[in-house]
């Protein structure tokens, strides 16, 4: 009944890498001081970090883990609403929900971690003050991508 699907994995990450982003460039502006004038003359590095994310060493660990939890959370959802009403069933089922959305990020977040970490200390080396996600980036800036996926991978 409750299964993780790739592409619910891949919502998922999308979701991740947009908070990531949104964090980054308000972390950017709230630092930036001058705004405009100040992002005119600063470095803009740009990272693909579903790239990243996909590359990262502690993520097929993470999924398999994941992975086992759904099956778990299948058969003691199968076990236990047995002899449920629909409604309760319906509750069971919406708990077992959250419970595995919390697992997941419970997962998630330390990679997420890493991540961040590795972005910040390429972009001090390459003296960048801003890192933006690669898709949202229509033109310019350096791709630090291939940097942060070698320091993670370290």
């Amino acid at each position: 009944m409750i299964k993780l699907e790739k592409k619910h994995i891949k919502i998922f990450s999308v979701l991740i890498a947009l908070v990531f982003v949104g964090s980054v460039v308000a972390l950017a502006l709230s630092q930036s001081g001058t705004g405009i004038a100040s992002a005119a003359s600063s470095s803009v590095g740009v990272i693909d970090y579903r790239q990243v994310m996909s590359q990262h060493p502690d993520l097929q660990a993470a999924n398999a883990t994941m992975q086992q939890a759904v099956q778990d959370a299948q058969k003691d959802f199968e076990t236990k609403s047995a002899n449920m009403s629909e409604q309760e069933k319906n509750d069971y089922y919406q708990q077992t929900q959250q419970r595995l959305q919390q697992k997941q990020q419970d997962l998630i977040e330390p990679i997420q971690k890493k991540i961040e970490d590795a972005v910040k200390g390429v972009a001090e080396v390459k003296g960048l003050s801003v890192v933006l996600d690669k898709s949202s980036v229509v033109y310019g800036g350096q791709d630090i991508t291939q940097d942060v996926v070698k320091k993670i991978s370290k």
